[in-house]
């Protein structure tokens, strides 16, 4: 079974679900969304951790234009996101929310 992505940062898998849930998001789409929930996201946070999310090979970095890239989550990735889940699941049972 794979890691729970314990070795990541909150941030770091932060990034992982916004990019799970867009198709093929660019760096900027990605600090849109996450700055709607958590305020300013400054440029030298954002790429240095999609930067170490490519190197951990938990997401794949394409080439939109010559100007943007885009970024999507590889096997790995999604499997640690189940992973992840399955074990906050097993210590976190919360209702959903009417």
């Amino acid at each position: 079974m794979p890691e729970p992505l314990f070795e990541l940062t909150s941030f770091q898998r932060d990034l992982l679900y916004v990019i799970s849930g867009a198709e093929k998001p660019s760096g900027q789409e990605i600090k849109t969304e996450l700055q709607s929930s958590m305020g300013e996201i400054t440029h030298g946070r954002l790429y240095p951790n999609l930067d170490t999310l490519v190197e951990t090979g938990y997401v794949e970095k394409g080439e939109s234009d010559r100007r943007t890239n885009f970024y999507e989550l590889t096997e790995k990735g999604t499997k640690g996101l189940r992973a992840r889940r399955e074990w906050e699941n097993r210590y976190v049972d919360l209702p959903m929310a009417d």
